[in-house]
């Protein structure tokens, strides 16, 4: 039986991959079978919820402190009352940097383990294998790290930037710096893939030369010729899309060919404070990063939640984007769950629309629609400490455009 289980997680993994970029349809179902029953108990006094994250492999560098975040953040809920009076009881998995294996996790997590929802993923891969699971059974995953945009699903809320609220703004803050040629480096899966699609689709409307575009596979560590490439192409800027360790030894072999921030700028959407310690701060100092949060934000909020990090975890710990949409990510569940009185999935995505949370990055809204939420676009600059300052701001929340409708330049991505 076990063996027919995965056998099927497999299956569905295969049509994940080849659906890269896809619309999926407004029951988020494309059409399958009905989704089997819910063994979630509502009984007693206590839900379970699911924590599905990289614990090892490539990935580890930048998903432990998700874990991390994911786990304070049911701690309070739970020294608070709870949700709807029962206490979370969380049930953690390793996604282990690979796909198949979050696949098959979370079909655990939603059929053995019986959890209310699931929260994690951070590659779009990951993402992509879990999203027919999650539809299958008609479960949640909330997803908390940016993304390369074109999808939407009534099973995933989205709590990380979708394309028009980082990739865009990025690039638009190139062009206003006087960037008018660009090399694409990235790892070589779904999401660096296809957002430098979208790259090249705003490059060619905004009069900007493509120079280059390489891939490497993820956990790649030899980038001599890579840096090799981007030296000899003398482009105005990187764009980064690399994920996870590789970033090390990409910025270590940058450095060492003589290449500056100054000279020639690498603007990164997956490199965070978490990532910069282990990259070297030497090795990164000057570089830009878009994200939407950054451990500096000047807000009550915010300094309550890096300092009840710190008070957990340790006072060397940094806090991120992707851990702090995380946090966000469940407490806008226990808001669902509250405004819906249920646990029920049908009643959480009635009442997700509108539902808001004074989150550390700011107030955020979920968006009923296409579940992604509202956020405010930062460039920022890392600095010799080791953090990351603001350089540029939207000044306000973007409104979630995951299919890019309102920019005529990206009419032919989501087709």
């Amino acid at each position: 039986m076990r063996r027919t289980a995965v056998t099927a997680v497999f299956l569905s993994l295969g049509l994940a991959l080849t659906a890269c970029g896809s619309r999926v349809d407004s029951a988020g179902t494309g059409g399958s079978a009905p989704a089997a029953a819910s063994c979630v108990d509502t009984s007693g006094s206590s839900i379970k919820i699911g924590f599905l994250n990289s614990r090892s492999g490539t990935m580890a560098i930048s998903e432990n402190t998700v874990y991390n975040s994911l786990k304070m953040a049911s701690d309070e809920i739970n020294a608070a009352g709870g949700v709807l009076g029962k206490q979370l009881t969380v049930v953690a998995e390793d996604g282990a940097s690979e796909p198949t294996v979050f696949a098959e996790k979370a079909q655990k997590l939603i059929r053995s383990d019986c959890t209310a929802a699931v929260f994690g993923g951070w590659t779009s891969s990951s993402r992509k294998a879990m999203l027919p699971v999650f539809e299958g059974n008609n479960a949640l995953l909330f997803y908390p790290v940016q993304y390369e945009g074109l999808e939407s699903s009534k099973n995933i809320f989205y709590t990380g930037a979708t394309t028009n609220q980082q990739i865009v703004p990025a690039l638009d803050y190139l062009k206003e710096k006087g960037a008018k040629s660009l090399f694409l480096v990235g790892s070589d899966y779904v999401f660096p893939q296809t957002a430098n699609k979208i790259i090249k689709a705003y490059a060619a409307a905004n009069g900007m030369e493509i120079k280059g575009e390489e891939y490497a596979p993820l956990g790649y560590t030899d980038f001599s010729t890579i840096v090799s490439k981007v030296k000899s192409a003398d482009a105005d800027a990187v764009f980064n899309t690399l994920n996870g360790d590789s970033n090390v030894a990409f910025f270590k072999e940058y450095k060492n060919a003589g290449l500056t921030a100054d000279a020639m700028p690498v603007l990164s959407v997956s490199i965070a404070e978490e990532e910069v310690g282990g990259i070297g701060v030497d090795n990164i100092v000057g570089q830009p990063v878009a994200w939407n949060y950054y451990e500096t934000i000047d807000t009550p909020e915010n300094k309550k939640f890096v300092q009840d990090f710190k008070t957990v975890y340790g006072a060397d710990k940094v806090t991120s984007d992707p851990m702090e949409a995380a946090y966000t990510s469940l407490y806008l569940w226990k808001g669902m769950v509250e405004k819906a009185n249920s646990f029920a999935v049908p009643d959480i995505q009635a009442a997700a629309g509108g539902v808001t949370f004074a989150a550390p990055e700011g107030t955020v809204t979920v968006n009923g629609d296409n579940h992604h939420i509202a956020k405010t676009a930062l460039i920022g600059k890392i600095a010799q400490d080791g953090l990351i300052y603001t350089d540029w701001s939207s000044g306000k929340p973007i409104e979630p455009d995951p299919y890019l409708k309102t920019y005529p330049w990206a009419s032919s991505l989501s087709s």
